[in-house]
């Protein structure tokens, strides 16, 4: 039987943090630039792929090295470092062309689009998509959507997931129902514009992850909605 001990790999205290940290701070210290949507000052997400995936790649790199023998443990984690710079920079700035296309896109259609990390949040809120308590999409909100597969259909490396909320106004059953349904009509209207169906990802939530109080109406408005979530396929 082969021991945990063993299996374990072998880190050596002698690779310097240091090293670690160039990769690190290369990899993302490039100037900020002006968001040209929002006028806020912010690190390209490419250069924040990039340095993720410098650190983790400096990471396995240096273990593996360490694993072969004395003397590999620096070369594997430089190794380490540079694949994995290239590779986080890569979905970064293939995130980064996607939401530029996105936002010139749906520009003026209500939709809000927000950034989290490598993730492009459409927010389509109930009063531009259906009409109250029905799960039809409006005809009027057909070409905004005709717009998001265009873009979904030019960037195709990329998973959908297509959430449906509503606010906390009937039952609780109705309104999971109801969010399942318009999330899924939202689904079955992109993959009838050639979105590949099994990119998309169809959850509905109910009331159960509201964005603001439901103790106005304003903010129940803001509940109700369809959010697209787009995220690089890993």
């Amino acid at each position: 039987m082969v021991s945990f001990a063993a299996m374990t790999p072998k880190i050596s205290p002698t690779v310097p943090v240091s090293l670690l940290a160039a990769f690190a701070l290369g990899a993302v210290g490039c100037a900020p630039t002006t968001n040209p949507y929002t006028g806020e000052q912010q690190v390209s997400k490419t250069a924040q792929g990039a340095g993720v995936g410098a650190v983790s790649g400096a990471i396995i790199g240096g273990v593996i090295g360490n694993n072969r023998g004395s003397g590999d443990q620096l070369k594997g984690a430089a190794w380490g470092a540079a694949a994995g710079a290239l590779l986080g920079a890569g979905i970064g700035n293939y995130m980064d062309q996607q939401e530029a296309a996105i936002r010139q896109q749906l520009e003026g259609t209500g939709v809000s689009v927000t950034r989290s990390g490598n993730s492009i949040v459409l927010n389509m809120p109930q009063d531009i998509t259906f009409d109250t308590g029905r799960d039809r999409i409006r005809s009027d909100f057909a070409d905004t959507l005709d717009s998001v597969a265009l873009v979904l259909n030019k960037y195709n490396r990329t998973l959908v997931n297509v959430d449906g909320h509503t606010d906390s106004d009937g039952g609780t059953s109705y309104n999971q129902d109801l969010s399942e349904r318009r999330a899924g009509a939202v689904a079955q209207y992109l993959s009838s514009r050639r979105v590949d169906s099994r990119r998309l990802i169809v959850r509905g939530y109910g009331e159960s992850s509201p964005i603001a109080s439901n103790s106005s109406s304003s903010g129940k408005a803001a509940n109700r909605r369809v959010e697209i979530r787009i995220v690089p396929q890993q």
